[in-house]
């Protein structure tokens, strides 16, 4: 978990320091920093440090609630899309974080399994909450690969294949241990992200590359849209 948490802070600080904080930039380190935030809520819950209630577990779910809307408009600003709807995306968000933070029984419990956290929360919500996550994951990924063949510009078409194969890495593999382990359905959030560390070597090693406006004085800039 800590090993995580670095390689995804340190991935925003490279983001930061070698590509300017256009529109991609700024959603590329945002995306990272949430992602780190999850694995610190869960290292600070496994190392059992104290916290009032469960804090470090709503801070934990603050932060992937972030992460669907958040590709979604990446995938829009790597695309040079806008849309109305995706102000109802983040509406639904919103609703969620606030549900999560303001409700005392959103979440009832959290146990750390030495490989990952089940988190216990109430049954009713967490169906239409994973309709709303795995949902628009499902939309960011279909969006990319959709606007992927829209686009003639060779670095955008790359960008964007490159986010729907980030978001597919960890979508499958915890899928997949799901299937192999039902065990783990109590820690899909845990899991899933566990496996994020794939989406953010992604995002570093593909995304910003062709997606990205590398700062003055390096090499190459970022293509006009086509």
């Amino acid at each position: 978990m800590l090993a995580t948490f670095f390689i995804e802070v340190f991935g925003a600080i490279y983001t930061v320091v070698r590509y300017k904080m256009d529109r991609v930039g700024k959603l590329v380190v945002a995306i990272l920093l949430l992602l780190g935030v999850f694995q610190l809520a869960e290292y600070m819950i496994c190392e059992s440090i104290s916290s009032p209630g469960l804090t470090w577990a709503r801070i934990g779910y603050v932060a992937i609630t972030l992460l669907p809307p958040l590709g979604i408009s990446l995938a829009m600003a790597l695309a040079g899309k806008k849309s109305n709807w995706q102000a109802a995306v983040y509406l639904a968000c919103g609703a969620f974080i606030a549900y999560f933070l303001v409700i005392n029984n959103s979440l009832t419990g959290q146990v750390c399994a030495g490989n990952y956290v089940i988190f216990r929360a109430h049954p009713a919500s967490m169906r239409l909450y994973a309709l709303y996550y795995f949902g628009l994951l499902a939309l960011g990924v279909y969006l990319s690969l959709r606007w992927r063949h829209q686009t003639k510009n060779v670095r955008t078409k790359t960008a964007l294949l490159a986010l729907a194969i980030g978001y597919m890495a960890f979508i499958i593999p915890t899928i997949t241990a799901n299937l192999l382990s039902p065990a783990t359905m109590a820690a899909i959030p845990s899991v899933m992200c566990g496996f994020a560390v794939l989406l953010a070597i992604t995002l570093i090693g593909w995304v910003l590359p062709n997606g990205g406006t590398l700062r003055k004085g390096s090499l190459s800039r970022r293509p006009a849209k086509s």
